[in-house]
Order: structure tokens, then sequence, then C-alpha cells
């Protein structure tokens, strides 16, 4: 069974995990993912790989405390054993030379986009990073985006913290200052993503998004995971988890995610209620 090595709570609400899994760290690639379960009659949750240690055999992957199985998981400690992980999974992000390129994460979508620039500034491309959280304590990665990025732009939604604003504004500022943008990758909560695509989409610049839907099976076999790309059905697991920000769906998209809620607040009153016990 997967063992965890190290855990580290990178603000309130958010950790990070080192996990050993050889296979995953020797074949991963940026853009792909994980899908772990707790226990065995646990959730299956999938996490994208932030990074790997080849020689270590470790990934390391980065979660937000939303819902029981990831506040079971932000309980578990170094030592202890995973019940089982799959991966790597999805489509590789599709890296080369675009020229210059700007990462944009929002929240711990700063964490899935961190592991593209990387690979993208190793590529060879002219990287602009912007990262922003609602408040300056619950912003993560910033040292490690630093050194991925020719430059870095910080948003807070409180100014507490670099420009106060959104990373949509910090993008338009980029645009309207006349830089040459060649490629967007932009990874967050849904609504972030949506504002970023609505803001590229009139110059015309290419602009990739990581979906994040409901996943049972990571397999393409229960559907689960569809998304409306371009008018089309499509997996996130098998055919994503990355699209072509232009073309999805964004309001189908944040229904599906609220499909569940009432069940997932249930389980996690029950949850809190036993730990009471």
């Amino acid at each position: 069974m997967p063992l965890i090595r190290k855990k580290e709570f990178l603000s309130s609400g958010v950790f990070k995990m080192v996990i050993d899994a050889p296979h995953v760290a020797s074949t991963r690639k940026p853009g792909q993912f994980i899908v772990l379960m707790t226990e065995e009659s646990g959730e299956r949750i999938p996490l994208t790989i932030v990074d790997s240690d080849e020689d270590d055999g470790t990934i390391t992957i980065i979660v937000q405390v939303v819902g029981k199985t990831t506040t079971c998981l932000s309980e578990m400690n170094p030592g202890e054993e995973l019940y089982a992980l799959l991966g790597p999974l999805g489509r590789p992000t599709d890296i080369k030379n675009f020229g210059t390129v700007v990462c944009v994460g929002g929240g711990v979508g700063i964490g899935v986009v961190y592991p593209i620039s990387k690979a993208l500034k190793e590529a060879g491309n002219n990287v602009i990073s912007i990262i922003g959280a609602r408040t300056k304590d619950i912003l993560i990665l910033e040292e490690e985006t630093r050194l991925t990025s020719d430059r870095l732009i910080i948003t807070t939604d409180d100014g507490s913290y670099g420009m106060k604003g959104f990373v949509s504004q910090a993008l338009q500022d980029l645009i309207d200052s006349g830089e040459k943008i060649d490629h967007v990758f932009a990874i967050g909560p849904v609504p972030m993503m949506r504002v970023v695509c609505d803001t590229t989409r009139p110059y015309g610049i290419k602009t990739v998004v990581s979906l994040n839907p409901i996943m049972v099976d990571a397999t393409g076999m229960c559907g689960a995971c569809r998304v409306s790309v371009g008018n089309e059905t499509k997996f996130a697991c098998v055919d994503g988890p990355e699209f072509d920000g232009h073309q999805v769906d964004f309001d189908l998209l944040a229904t599906r995610l609220r499909m569940y809620y009432r069940e997932e607040k249930e389980a996690m009153e029950e949850f809190r209620c036993r730990c009471r016990d």
C-alpha cells in the first residue's frame, strides 16, 4: 500500500503530501493526475501530481480540505498507508516552445499550474506566472513558482499582498501593456477560469484550462466526468483534464459540480458526529 512519507500544511485547509509511488514517479508528465482512496470503503478522489522524485520513488500532491475524504486524508500522518493509489492518469500537457506563455493559477490551482510552468520554462518559453489568492495567508508555492518563471505577478483579493484584485485583471493589464502573449494556461476555481477565458477570447489568445468535474473510475467507463467542449461531450479523465477554454461550457460544468452538494454536506456532518462521539 502507498506509504505517506511527508505532510505539511501550506495554509489553513491546504496541505502538501509526499507519497511512495515509484511507478507513477517514473512515468508521470505535467498535467497528469492520480486517484487515491484512504480506505477500502472510501471515495475515489482525483488529485493532480504537483511534483515527483524518480530517484526517491515519490510523488507530491497538494490538497484542499473541502469534504469528508479530504478531511480524512488531512488527518493521516507520515508512516501511515493509503488504501490505494492509481496513476498517472489523463493526457499530459502539450509542452512545446510557444514563445511567451502566461500561467495563471488561483487558490490551489497554483499547485496544478506549477508543474506546467516548470516544464514550459525547461522547454525554452518566456514564462510569466500570475498567481492569486483571497489573502496573503493562503497564497501557496510563491517561491517555487518564482523559480519557474521569468516574471511573477501576485494578486490578492483584499490587497494584503501584491496587486489588489483578481488574476484576470493582472492578465488584462499585461495585454493592455502590449505584451505579446502566445499561449495562456489558466487553472483554478471555475469562475476564475471562465473570466480568464473571457479576457483572452477577444484577442484570439489560445487558452487552456484544466477541468475538475466529478470523477469516479477515472478510466472513461462511468461517464461521471463528462463535460461539454465545443458542443461535444468529452470525458475529463481520458480526453483531458485540459481543454481549450474558449470551447468549454462553464455553465454546465458549474451545474454538474453542484449535483451532489447535499449528499456531500450530509456525509461531512455524519463524519463530524462520529468524530465527536
